[in-house]
């Protein structure tokens, strides 16, 4: 009892650090932005994304080089890109009287995003088939396999480039240097709690008997996702949709194309169950598929489809704590 009561305390100091330290990044990154004039699109879909995924990246290099963990890291990712694409946008809808998506988003960053889910399950696909060593049970990901991932993102950036060339935002002066320091102080607090998250995450583990992989998908998930739901929710309440959705859909980008990437690269190589991931990945196909239906439909996102994505979420979390609880065994690897 005394080791789940710690866990659990941990966890929670853990989360409310983080918790902390996003709202810190939030308001330098946003400062920075008008600063230097980029677009709505942009500072949503790659300066606050990229920022606040600083939890899920921590995530990954920590479970991987400190903990030797990389399950737990890539565990991280997926579930909370399944939580961004579902959770996030439901709170922001409740938060807000309309949260309207448009055809540019829809047509250029959900798709986008589709095309890292596909990216990242090649990967896996690659590391399982081609790299020796690899088997149907086991993908081995190397350095090599990560420049289709790398590559991918930065296309991503190019279009955004593109996208902002002709912008020209209204004037905001500040001193960039005090903000990029509580920018980096922010970031710093993130990584303390991130850790502290991992630890709690790896002792109930333990004392479940449960697999690492389980913890990533779950508490890391929605915990690490905390920036990402302070930024969204906030943007939603200003009335700002653009920000609010750009934000999830670019930090899951960044989040699957680059994090991933960068946990294998720190351990030269990494090795995950491949049977465990197809499943999961197959969750998240679904779930970016119907977050790109609901976007579309009428370009807004109601309540009553909120709703529906919370009840998707909660299957979700149901369904992966029975398989690693051996109640049902319906994915193979677990």
């Amino acid at each position: 009892m005394v080791g789940l009561v710690g866990s659990l305390l941990l966890i929670a100091v853990a989360t409310a650090v983080i918790w902390v330290g996003s709202q810190h990044f939030e308001r330098a990154a946003g400062r920075l932005s008008k600063h230097y004039g980029l677009p709505i699109a942009v500072h949503g879909a790659v300066v606050v994304a990229v920022g606040s995924s600083f939890p899920e990246i921590s995530s990954i290099v920590i479970s991987t080089v400190v903990h030797g963990e990389f399950a737990l890291g890539v565990g991280a990712i997926v579930g909370s890109a399944i939580f961004n694409i579902l959770v996030i946008p439901a709170l922001s809808a409740f938060a807000s009287e309309k949260l309207g998506s448009t055809r540019n988003l829809v047509h250029r960053d959900t798709q986008f995003y589709v095309i890292s889910v596909l990216i990242t399950f090649i990967v896996f696909a690659l590391g399982a088939t081609y790299i020796p060593g690899g088997t149907n049970t086991a993908a081995i990901l190397t350095p090599a396999l990560m420049v289709l991932p790398l590559g991918t993102y930065l296309t991503y950036l190019f279009l955004h480039q593109q996208d902002a060339t002709d912008y020209v935002g209204e004037e905001f002066t500040i001193d960039p240097r005090k903000a990029v320091l509580r920018l980096t102080i922010a970031l710093l607090v993130i990584a303390v709690g991130v850790e502290g998250l991992v630890r709690g995450a790896l002792s109930l583990g333990d004392l479940f008997g449960t697999p690492s992989f389980l913890w990533g998908l779950t508490v890391i998930a929605a915990a690490t996702s905390l920036p990402d739901a302070f930024v969204s929710i906030t943007a939603a309440q200003d009335d700002d949709s653009i920000t609010s959705l750009t934000n999830v859909l670019g930090s899951n980008i960044f989040n699957l194309l680059v994090a991933i990437p960068v946990g294998v690269l720190l351990a030269g190589s990494a090795t995950i169950n491949f049977l465990a991931a197809v499943p999961t990945m197959g969750f998240l196909g679904l779930a970016t598929l119907v977050f790109l239906v609901f976007a579309r439909t009428d370009l807004e996102l109601t309540d009553p489809e909120a709703v529906g994505f919370l009840a998707l979420y909660l299957l979700f979390v149901v369904w992966i704590t029975l398989e690693s609880l051996g109640v049902i065994e319906t994915v193979r690897g677990i």
